[in-house]
């Protein structure tokens, strides 16, 4: 084991490069119970009842989902595929939670045939859908409603979802909101546990979520007044941001929750309401810095008086936030972890593609072709997004726990990017 290399979990990263190739994605357990510990303790202390469900489309596997059942996490689901994945991971379907904003009929019946705790509903489509599901089957449903409440967090444009403009939820000026929780209340087969909003992404202070409350809470009020109608759930979503490179400055995790319970309670007293079950849906926060993607260096270029080309044996292959979002990474060369820092370059992918370059202007040790990157902060949309784009497979996943390392995910051979390819004659 050498000093000069990066660690992960105890373990050199160079000897994980040497047992499992790159790209590879390595994930430091503890990190992750951390991160998920830190919010489920300040919500113990806050004695408000609470659910912290992990947005599974994060980082989905069975290893990932079955470590957030150790934690005692619920789960958030988007489709099909991260419910069978849920399911194959033994996590309980009573704690698991489905969202979308276009769920099919199989996507529905395939979540209420299961048990599943609580359906996220989204429009007035799904409630038609949901209506027929459970005549059919013969059976009840839990859902919380979902609604936009105008508020914009300072996030990427690509990725607000709780803005009036919004292809997610029922609208709360337009009345949406009401029509939905009257239509539900009228269906026996329907119990409305409450309310779920989602103001974005990657929020570095709370004054949006408190804004959200403070509308959420004026519209439950209403309902209480107009239908009579106690929520029993309110849903605050996740977006809380992490840490990607010096300049990105969140706040402590359990700070989220410190200021969120803390608004709860004060506009529930304040309108006289009883306090909900507050549930929140964190995915970023919980896997994002507790993800480590290594790469081997390849083909140096340098252009003169411009700029110096390090190309990796990946890219947005596997990080496709750089070329979509414009995200911002951190790294470091991991087999000269205490070299100092004298050349400063560019970290191009293998895609054929302009734009796949994963990080601009990083200053590194002096760079030799066969050297390995370790890229920061991977854990959350990197192998979630990864693609077959140039029909490169896809990476391994390599979870990393009290100095043991275990493959999670093989890496994909070639004859997996053809196991469906069907000639044609």
């Amino acid at each position: 084991m050498s000093s000069n290399h990066l660690h992960i979990g105890g373990i050199d990263s160079i000897e994980l490069i040497e047992k499992y190739g790159t790209p590879l994605f390595v994930y430091d357990v503890q990190k992750i119970r951390e991160n998920a510990r830190a919010f489920v303790r300040t919500f113990e202390e806050s004695g408000i009842p609470f659910q912290v469900a992990y947005a599974s489309k994060a980082f989905s596997s069975v290893a990932m989902l079955q470590v957030a059942k150790q934690e005692k996490l619920s789960l958030d689901v988007v489709s099909q595929g991260e419910l069978h994945t849920a399911l194959e991971a033994g996590f309980p379907v009573e704690k698991i939670h489905m969202h979308g904003n276009n769920k099919s009929e199989d996507e529905l019946r395939m979540a209420i045939e299961c048990g599943i705790g609580c359906i996220v509903v989204d429009n007035f489509h799904e409630i038609s859908l949901l209506e027929a599901l459970v005549e059919e089957l013969d059976t009840t449903v839990q859902v919380l409603l979902r609604v936009t409440p105008g508020i914009e967090a300072h996030t990427h444009d690509y990725i607000l979802t709780g803005q009036e403009d919004s292809k997610f939820g029922f609208d709360l000026n337009s009345n949406q909101a009401d029509k939905a929780l009257k239509r539900l209340l009228n269906l026996p087969r329907f119990r409305v546990l409450g309310i779920h909003s989602h103001i974005g992404s990657q929020i570095f202070e709370t004054t949006g979520f408190e804004m959200a409350i403070k509308k959420l809470f004026q519209l439950l009020n209403h309902w209480k007044h107009q239908y009579q109608y106690d929520a029993e759930v309110v849903n605050l979503g996740g977006g809380f941001g992490i840490k990607y490179t010096e300049s990105d400055q969140p706040l402590p995790l359990n700070q989220y929750v410190v200021t969120l319970t803390k608004c709860i309670k004060a506009e529930a007293q304040r309108l006289g309401l009883s306090i909900p079950e507050i549930w929140i849906e964190p995915g970023r926060s919980i896997v994002g810095d507790a993800g480590t993607t290594l790469y081997t260096i390849g083909s140096l270029k340098e252009v003169k008086n411009v700029r110096k080309y390090v190309s990796v044996d990946g890219g947005m292959t596997d990080n496709i936030r750089p070329a979509l979002y414009q995200a911002k990474y951190q790294a470091v060369v991991a087999n000269k972890i205490n070299d100092p820092l004298i050349e400063e370059v560019s970290i191009a992918g293998k895609c054929c593609e302009s734009g796949d370059m994963l990080i601009w202007d990083l200053k590194t040790p002096a760079i030799e072709s066969g050297d390995f990157l370790a890229v920061f902060s991977t854990g959350a949309y990197g192998y979630a997004m990864a693609s077959h784009y140039n029909r490169f497979p896809k990476a391994a996943v390599v979870f990393v726990e009290n100095g043991k390392d275990q493959l999670v995910v093989k890496r994909e051979k070639y004859t997996d990017l053809t196991r469906f390819d069907l000639s044609y004659e």
